[in-house]
């Protein structure tokens, strides 16, 4: 089950069509699909959070706890807007699309993708723009 929350001003406009995206993500990377909460909040929130949890102090666009045995997949995924707002301008993305980049990113790391070493980084990158196309196909 994947549920959506928010702890700012945001909504996703299309939660329906995200989740079903998601779930032929996770299905499509031989995957089963548990309980996954995306939280969708401001930059102080996610600096707190990366701060107490992961000795980080830095601001992010997404921190990801993952729950997940073996193949099936479960997390928490915090997303903050206003990184990802940033991240759109310094792309020359648009808002929904580097959204929707984050968002793939955080399940393709419970279905066991790196992204530390540069061909880690470059094979993420290549399923990220795989799934992005499967959604804007749809």
């Amino acid at each position: 089950m994947i549920s959506f929350n928010y702890e700012n001003d945001f909504t996703l406009p299309n939660e329906k069509e995200i989740t079903k995206w998601i779930s032929n993500v996770i299905t499509s990377e031989g995957c089963k699909e548990e309980e996954i909460n995306y939280v969708f909040c401001d930059d102080e929130y996610l600096h707190k959070l990366n701060v107490e949890f992961l000795n980080h102090d830095t601001f992010t666009d997404i921190i990801s706890f993952d729950y997940s045995v073996g193949k099936r997949i479960q997390g928490d995924i915090f997303i903050s807007t206003e990184r990802v707002v940033e991240n759109a301008e310094n792309f020359e993305a648009s808002f929904q699309d580097e959204l929707h980049r984050v968002i793939v990113h955080g399940i393709l790391h419970y279905c066991g993708f790196k992204d530390k070493s540069e061909e880690e980084a470059k094979q993420m990158r290549a399923k990220e723009n795989f799934y992005l196309n499967v959604l804007k196909e749809n």
